[in-house]
């Protein structure tokens, strides 16, 4: 195949579109086919896909995936599964992630997920792209309350009760498959290695059904936040001097937006009262104890997990991971020089989507559309990846694996990223933009690779 000619991939759960934007960017992929379950989110597709922002081939199918037959609505879209070099996708799993309540799975089988695998099994892609939280990692099948656990006096684990048993049985049920088999290689990256804006960590499971092994690219940026820290970071990922390039930050992200009427889901007056005290690149720290006390109630008493509450960012470090509602207290994303939450213009910019890729819906929802979307960054990254195996299995003539040829990897890239202190010993710890902040840097880590299996 030529390098002209371009992948065709069918988007699951699409959202945004963030990933398979990304797929784009590298100009070797073609969206023949978005599923999306959201109204909104499907209107967000349709309004760019009607201004010329996405292949004019597309079809985008506004439904529940979990209700649709995937030989079925191929056949209605008239669509050859065969054509289909890649499924992509991030199926919700609300229940898996780290930053909320974890639930029971029981029976995954019926979650999303599973849906996920069921067009894979029918549809028999090329390649598969699934991204999702890397909580789903340490998810189990069944959780067990903390207090309950053999470390507080509770019986062991049993087997569905094990950190990781949700992503095992996911293994082995796409080991499974009839009559093809996948070679499975899963990724936990952080986006802003990569040269986004933004600290995002991301799982990738990438599959293939001719047996290759995947191998995901070293980082391409580092922390240069301290004097040592571009000499430290090329020696941990084993470049060569200035190979690895300082991450990028919210300045290079939004530094030079001006908008007169931002489209915002803003802090009410309260709490604007007590941001407005705190300086770019600090936190509830910096007011003085009587209000830190006031504004934050019973959580002043509560340990660790608070470096959100009344927080101020800087331009001059990478953004921290959006979320969905930028104006709670305790998890604020507040302007470095305006009392106000990040527009959904500076969203978008942070995601790294095209400067004309407009949204629909309710300013909420469409905070939600970008919040939750994936880093366009590790599409491009991810699309250069599959392309280039692609070409070699397309080239080389490799033969479809009927079974799966190998445990899955799941690879560590040092996705774990803590890039400064807030307070210690007492002391405040303010980011100052321009300054020299060696002091609250954290020391760079120690371990950049590593490699697991399930």
């Amino acid at each position: 195949m030529e390098k002209t000619n371009k992948y065709k991939v069918l988007s699951l759960f699409s959202g945004r579109m963030g990933l398979d934007l990304g797929l784009e960017l590298t100009g070797r992929f073609e969206t023949v086919i978005c599923i999306e379950k959201e109204k909104a989110f499907c209107e967000t597709i349709r309004l760019n896909h009607s201004k010329g922002r996405l292949s004019e081939n597309l079809k985008i199918v506004e439904a529940d995936i979990s209700k649709l037959n995937p030989i079925q609505i191929l056949s209605d879209l008239n669509v050859d599964p065969k054509s289909i070099d890649i499924i992509v996708g991030g199926p919700p799993c609300q229940s898996f992630s780290t930053a909320g309540r974890r639930g029971t799975i029981q029976d995954p089988r019926g979650t999303l997920l599973w849906d996920f695998l069921r067009f894979i099994q029918h549809v028999k892609p090329k390649m598969f792209l699934m991204e999702n939280v890397r909580g789903l990692l340490s998810a189990a099948l069944n959780h067990r309350p903390i207090a309950q656990r053999p470390e507080r006096g509770g019986e062991h684990l049993n087997e569905e009760e094990m950190p990781g048993s949700v992503v095992k049985l996911f293994a082995q049920d796409l080991a499974s498959l009839d009559d093809i088999g996948y070679n499975l290689d899963i990724f936990e990256v952080n986006s802003v290695n990569y040269g986004a804006p933004q600290i995002r960590e991301r799982v990738l499971f990438v599959g293939n059904c001719y047996g290759k092994k995947v191998e995901f690219p070293k980082p391409t940026h580092g922390n240069h936040t301290s004097k040592k820290g571009a000499h430290e970071q090329q020696a941990l990922f084993g470049k060569k001097e200035n190979d690895v390039l300082p991450w990028k930050t919210l300045g290079n992200a939004i530094g030079d937006l001006e908008e007169n009427d931002p489209t915002v889901l803003d802090f009410s007056p309260r709490k604007k009262s007590f941001l407005a005290m705190v300086p770019p690149g600090s936190n509830w720290r910096s007011l003085p104890e009587d209000i830190q006390k006031e504004s934050m109630g019973r959580a002043w008493h509560a340990k660790g997990g608070r470096s959100g509450w009344w927080r101020r960012l800087t331009f001059d470090l990478p953004s921290p991971t959006l979320v969905t509602m930028p104006n709670h207290a305790s998890t604020s994303l507040c302007h470095p020089t305006k009392t106000r939450a990040l527009s959904i213009k500076e969203y978008a910019r942070i995601q790294e989507f095209p400067d004309d890729w407009e949204f629909s819906g309710t300013v909420s929802q469409q905070y939600a559309q970008v919040g939750n979307a994936v880093p366009t960054r590790l599409g491009k990254v991810l699309g250069n990846v599959i392309a280039k195996e692609l070409d070699y299995i397309i080239s080389s003539g490799a033969a479809v694996h009927n079974k799966a040829t190998a445990d899955p990897r799941i690879v560590y890239i040092q996705s774990h990223i803590r890039t400064r202190q807030w307070f210690k010993n007492g002391k405040v710890h303010v980011w100052s933009d321009g300054a020299n902040n060696d002091h609250a840097s954290y020391s760079l880590p120690k371990t950049t690779k590593k490699i697991n299996t399930i």
